[in-house]
């Protein structure tokens, strides 16, 4: 007796459709459309997580440089200054020392100046 794929089909339908909730025009109401969507958004997704420390670590950058060049001294001296004081820290935490306490930041700016000369 031939065994058609009836419910296989509809499940692997299914699961296709669900993750394409929410997604524009046809792209979540018919199979054919909603799975090459689905294909694209997960080769989206994989180079996006990738890219996301990328990101981040560029923006804590910038936010250190607008903040040390405040204080009158440039991202990549400020830097060099903490690394030969030997204070080891990430850009995440001076980030935000720069945006929540910019007391603390401009004593660091302070640190990393005095080991420049």
């Amino acid at each position: 007796m031939r065994i058609k794929g009836g419910v296989t089909s509809r499940r692997r339908h299914k699961k296709v459709l669900k993750r394409a909730k929410g997604f524009f025009g046809a792209a979540h109401k018919r199979y054919r459309v909603a799975h090459e969507a689905v294909i694209h958004a997960d080769r989206s997704q994989y180079t996006h997580r990738r890219t996301k420390k990328r990101d981040f670590r560029r923006l804590w950058i910038t936010r250190i440089n607008a903040a040390s060049r405040e204080n009158g001294i440039s991202y990549s001296r400020f830097i060099n200054g903490l690394s030969k004081a030997g204070f080891d820290t990430d850009r995440k935490i001076l980030s935000k020392l720069a945006i929540e306490d910019p007391n603390t930041f401009t004593k660091l700016v302070e640190l990393a100046r005095s080991n420049l000369n």
